[in-house]
């Protein structure tokens, strides 16, 4: 290891991370390099207190359903509920299970306890409704958005024909669906006839959006808004469960990211007035280059929300990339990125990509994990991430 890598690397603190930003982030993204490894939660909940404590972030958005959040927000904002039931109902993807999302939760509380509304933190899901064995039905969604347009003015669709076109959820959450296209309503009438209903809805908000505003309030609007992306995006994303072309899987993973992508966007428009907004997701959801992965013996390709809202917020987004050294058995080799970094003395580092690429001497070859679930960072992109940063060991434990 020469001295300019060495020179590349401090150990791990939020302060370390936030000298390599620019001062106009406003959207900061750290990934994880794969789920269920407790350490990089564990990471965030430590980035997150500085970032809150010292850089004036009032808001964190996780990798998680965005409607189920709003159960979370009720709790760390005003204690409605209890942990457990924001835990239990407030997560996709059993992520409430995990220690450190409780640990999340718990701090996030007792912070806006001791503060007045405005100042309180607020919990957002970037995810849509969505499991990796298929999606939600889109009623819940529909029928807010509706609700809350007919509670003030007089939409073209009734709730009567709505409830018809929706018919029954287990149509929609047919698990057989996410690998059969036969299996999916998506493309059924009702379906195509619902996407126009949803398109309608959408606009006629938007068109009204002083009315509804005053007469209700901007926060109500905001989750009216959010009702009518996930209504949108979640018909969409039905119709490309149905489809039958070969890029079927790479056109359902961008319908998810640009979800992802515009719930992004929208939170730091809200957020724009208290501070900056910290996400969290797995780095393939965050990363400025083009996704990739092996899926059903292909490759697939699609961009990621990290991607989508650069193209938007410029040099407002920042990308901070995570990875790991050894778990277990599974030994990065020494010409990867990760056996290069793991010669760091430092158990967690944040490593500055610049300085670390002068510091090469060899070409560095991918890594190829034991762990399928875990996407090693690919090296020729470092220079598109704000930092790295690296945890040298991770326990069996973890997994």
């Amino acid at each position: 290891m020469t001295a300019t890598i060495r020179d590349a690397a401090l150990p791990f603190t939020g302060g370390a991370l936030t000298a390599l930003l620019s001062p106009a982030t406003r959207l900061l993204g750290l990934g994880e390099p794969t789920h269920g490894v407790e350490a990089f939660p564990e990471l965030r909940n430590e980035l997150f207190r500085h970032l809150v404590a010292h850089e004036g972030y009032r808001s964190i958005a996780v990798e998680s359903d965005c409607l189920a959040a709003l159960t979370v927000d009720a709790y760390v904002g005003d204690g409605t509920g209890t942990l457990d039931e924001a835990l239990d109902r407030g997560f996709s993807h059993d992520f409430g299970a995990h220690p450190a999302n409780r640990e999340l939760l718990r701090w996030m509380r007792a912070w806006n306890a001791r503060r007045p509304a405005s100042e309180r933190l607020r919990f957002y899901g970037c995810d849509g409704p969505l499991e990796i064995t298929g999606a939600a039905s889109p009623r819940a969604a529909l029928t807010s958005l509706h609700d809350y347009l007919a509670a003030h003015l007089d939409p073209e669709c009734d709730r009567a024909r709505l409830d018809r076109l929706l018919g029954p959820d287990e149509r929609w959450t047919r698990p057989a669906a996410m690998m059969d296209p036969g299996q999916s309503v998506g493309r059924s009438p009702e379906a195509s006839e619902l996407r126009l209903v949803a398109d309608d809805l959408s606009a006629l908000l938007a068109w009204q959006a002083p009315r509804l505003t005053a007469a209700t309030s901007a926060d109500a609007f905001w989750h009216a808004e959010l009702h009518a992306r996930t209504a949108t995006g979640l018909l969409r994303y039905h119709a490309g469960m149905a489809h039958t072309a070969p890029t079927r899987i790479d056109t359902l993973l961008s319908v998810r990211d640009a979800m992802m992508a515009d719930n992004l966007d929208a939170v730091v428009r809200r957020e724009a007035r208290r501070g900056p907004t910290l996400a969290f997701a797995h780095n393939r959801h965050l990363q400025r280059d083009e996704s990739r992965m092996e899926f059903g013996g292909g490759s697939v390709r699609w961009w990621s929300a990290g991607a989508l809202v650069s193209a938007r917020l410029g040099e407002q987004y920042a990308f901070v990339a995570s990875t790991f050294g050894s778990r277990g058995a599974d030994v990065p080799h020494p010409d990867t990125l990760e056996g290069v970094l793991s010669s760091l003395p430092e158990a967690r580092a944040v490593i500055d990509p610049g300085r670390l690429a002068a510091g090469l001497d060899r070409k560095l070859t991918p890594r190829v994990p034991a762990d399928h679930t875990y996407f090693a960072l690919d090296p020729t992109t470092t220079d598109q991430t704000e930092a790295i940063v690296f945890v040298k060991d991770v326990s069996e434990g973890d997994a």
